[in-house]
């Protein structure tokens, strides 16, 4: 199978339904940065094996780091779903395809409730850093902050599933405090602003 089909050569896609629109249409934008984001993730998950493996350059990843990988994974499988259901415009077939539901929202609470467990109360603003991994959960949780924007700016011309939305503001959340519970395992200070 070829990868390339030369239809975009124009500058159009297709959607599901195989509706053709330009390539910088708000839809294309919402899902093509939660594509970036789902990679962000997928280069973390990278970084985060080389840790559990002990080949990464922190002061020592503790067990609990293999933690985070099924968690993460799970992430990537919920973005793909929700990439599927942007890229779907309103119609017949929108109903056929899936979107994510309250119980992945509670899943990501879960987890931030029990990363959340031996950190250290947040008295200051943090800066990304701290470590490899942080830093890209860091970059992680910027990249989700940018799809929130282009998804609400993409529901203002139609209707988007709430929970979309929803659960892509809770991801941001959770990507901080992933970003803050690697710097904890991996021994790293935080990096804090200073005025």
């Amino acid at each position: 199978m070829k990868i390339y089909t030369r239809g975009g050569d124009t500058g159009t896609t297709s959607l599901v339904d195989g509706t053709r629109v330009s390539k910088d249409d708000a839809r294309i934008d919402a899902y093509g940065t939660l594509d970036e984001l789902n990679s962000i993730i997928g280069l973390a998950r990278a970084e985060l094996a080389e840790c559990s493996g002990g080949g990464c350059a922190c002061s020592g990843a503790a067990p609990d780091m293999d933690a985070l990988d099924p968690i993460l994974y799970k992430i990537q499988n919920e973005l793909f779903v929700i990439g599927s259901r942007l890229a779907t415009p309103p119609g017949p077939m929108e109903t056929k395809i899936a979107s994510v539901s309250q119980e992945a929202i509670d899943f990501l609470e879960k987890g931030m409730d029990i990363l959340s467990t031996d950190l250290p109360p947040l008295t200051r603003f943090i800066l990304p850093g701290g470590s490899t991994l942080a830093a890209e959960l860091h970059l992680g949780r910027t990249v989700c902050r940018r799809a929130e924007r282009l998804i609400i700016t993409l529901s203002s011309q139609g209707e988007i599933d709430p929970l979309i939305i929803k659960y892509v503001n809770r991801l941001s959340d959770f990507l901080f405090v992933a970003a803050r519970w690697a710097c904890l395992q991996q021994g790293e200070p935080e990096v804090f602003w200073e005025k």
